[in-house]
C-alpha cells in the first residue's frame, strides 16, 4: 500500500471530468490513503455527494455551514489534517479563483488555508486552456509551489479534438505515489544551494555583474524541498520567489556576502549545490558618489573575489556532496574537469553557451554531469525544472 496512512484532501469542481473522481478517490483508498473529498456547489451538479461519500466512508465537504444543524466545517482543520491536497479536476474559474484568492467557496478556502503540497489537475476545453488567462492563470499557481498535471489530448466533452482532458485516475495516482516516493528520498537532508549573479558595485548606481536569472538555483531549491529535504538557499539579486516552507532563503548581493554566507552555513549541510554565477573579481575601489562623466577615460582595477567552491572543497568533509557548476564557452570538457580537481569537487554540472537554449535567462538548459572519473552523462534540452530533477537524481543514485 503505497499510499498507507496518508491524508488526501481531493478538491472536485465543476467539470464534466468530476466522473473520473469517483475513480480516482477509489484507486487512492485502495493505495492506503484516507480520503476527505471537497467539492464546489457546480460539482454536484456533475457527480453527487451520495456517490462520493460512499466510496470513501465520509461526508463529503461542500459547503461553510451544515444546513440542518449548523456544523461548521473548518477549513483550517482541513489544511492542518492533510498531507496533500489534490484537485481533480480543476476548472478554468477553479484556477482563476486559486491564482487570485477568491476564496468564495469552501474548496477556495481550504486550497488558501492547506498546509500541504498542492496538486492540480487541470479539465477544460481546449480554447479555454490555451486562453492566456488560463495560462497566466497556471503560472501563477506554479509560482506558488502548485504541481499543475498537465491535460491530455483527445476528444473533449464540446467533440473538439485537443488539449484539455483531465489525465487518466490511473495516471494521476502514479504521480501522486511518485511525489510521496520523491519526497521521502532526501527526508532530514540538509542542502546548500547557491543561485544567481553577484553584483560588485562601482558605485551607488553601477556594477559588475552576469546575466543569471537564478532560475536553474530556484529550480534546484523546490526540487530538493519537494523531495523533503531542508534547504537553504543562498540567492543573489533576482526577482524569483520561493514559497516551499522547506526552503530558508538567505538574500546576498555581492560574492563576499555570498562567499560568508555559504561558509557560515556548510559545516551543517550534507551537500552543497553551487549553482549561482559569483563574479571572479571585484572593482578594488567602491567610489562614494556616482561617478560623473569625463573627458577622461576611468581605468577600474579589479582584485579576485574569494573562490567558494574551491573554499568549501577545503572545508569538505568525508559524508558531504559538493557539486559545482561550470558555464563555458570554449573547451568545455576540459575546462570543467580541472575544476572538479583543483575545487575537489564531487561532481560538475556543464553547460555550454554555445548550445541554444541553454545558458542564463532561458527557461530551459541543456547539460552533462561529469563526475570526479572522468564519467559523462549528457542530457537533452529540458525545462530547468526537468534538469534540477535529473541534477537531483545523479547526485543522490
Amino acid at each position: 500500500m503505497t499510499l498507507k496512512n496518508k491524508h488526501i484532501v481531493l478538491g472536485i469542481s465543476g467539470s464534466i471530468a468530476a466522473y473520473k473522481a469517483a475513480s480516482l478517490a477509489r484507486l487512492l483508498i485502495k493505495a492506503g490513503a484516507e480520503v476527505q473529498i471537497v467539492i464546489t456547489p457546480s460539482g454536484k451538479e456533475f457527480i453527487t455527494p451520495v456517490t462520493l461519500s460512499t466510496l470513501t466512508g465520509k461526508p463529503v465537504v461542500s459547503e461553510f455551514f451544515t444546513a440542518n444543524d449548523g456544523t461548521w466545517h473548518s477549513h483550517v482543520d482541513l489544511g492542518q489534517w492533510a498531507d496533500l491536497m489534490l484537485i481533480a479536476p480543476a476548472t478554468a474559474s477553479t484556477l482563476g479563483k486559486m491564482a487570485n484568492g477568491i476564496a468564495d467557496n469552501m474548496l477556495i478556502t481550504t486550497y488558501m488555508s492547506m498546509k500541504a503540497p498542492v496538486i492540480v489537475a487541470p479539465a477544460m476545453d481546449l480554447d479555454m486552456f490555451a486562453h492566456p488567462a488560463t495560462t497566466k492563470n497556471l503560472d501563477i499557481l506554479r509560482s506558488y509551489g502548485n504541481i499543475i498535471i498537465e491535460p491530455a489530448s483527445g476528444e473533449l466533452a464540446s467533440h473538439l479534438i485537443g488539449k484539455g482532458r483531465m489525465e487518466e485516475p490511473e495516471n494521476i495516482l502514479a504521480l501522486v505515489e511518485d511525489f510521496f516516493s520523491k519526497q521521502s528520498i532526501l527526508s532530514k537532508k540538509k542542502i546548500l544551494i547557491t543561485a544567481g549573479p553577484t553584483y560588485e558595485k562601482i558605485d551607488p548606481v553601477r556594477f559588475i555583474g552576469n546575466y543569471s536569472s537564478g532560475k536553474m538555483g530556484f529550480s534546484l531549491a523546490e526540487e530538493c524541498a519537494v523531495r523533503g529535504a531542508e534547504v537553504t538557499l543562498v540567492a543573489g539579486p533576482v526577482s524569483l520567489k520561493v514559497n516551499h516552507p522547506n526552503i530558508t532563503r538567505i538574500d546576498v548581493e555581492s560574492a563576499e556576502e555570498m562567499y560568508n554566507a555559504s561558509i557560515k552555513v556548510f559545516p551543517s549541510m550534507d551537500t552543497a549545490i553551487l549553482c549561482a554565477a559569483v563574479a571572479d573579481f571585484r572593482p578594488a575601489e567602491q567610489y562614494e558618489e556616482k561617478v560623473k562623466r569625463g573627458g577622461d577615460i576611468l581605468n577600474i582595477s579589479l582584485v579576485p573575489n574569494k573562490d567558494i567552491a574551491a573554499s568549501l572543497g577545503k572545508m569538505k568533509k568525508a559524508n558531504q556532496l559538493l557539486v559545482g557548476f561550470a558555464l563555458e564557452t570554449n573547451d568545455e570538457e576540459s575546462n570543467a574537469l580541472k575544476k572538479i580537481v583543483k575545487k575537489n569537487l564531487d561532481f560538475i554540472v556543464l553547460n555550454s553557451l554555445n548550445d541554444a537554449g541553454a545558458g542564463f535567462k532561458y527557461d530551459t538548459n541543456k547539460i552533462a554531469i561529469i563526475n570526479r572519473n572522468g564519467e559523462r552523462i549528457d542530457f537533452a534540452l529540458k525545462s530547468k525544472k526537468e534538469v534540477a530533477s535529473d541534477i537531483i537524481d545523479e547526485t543522490f543514485r
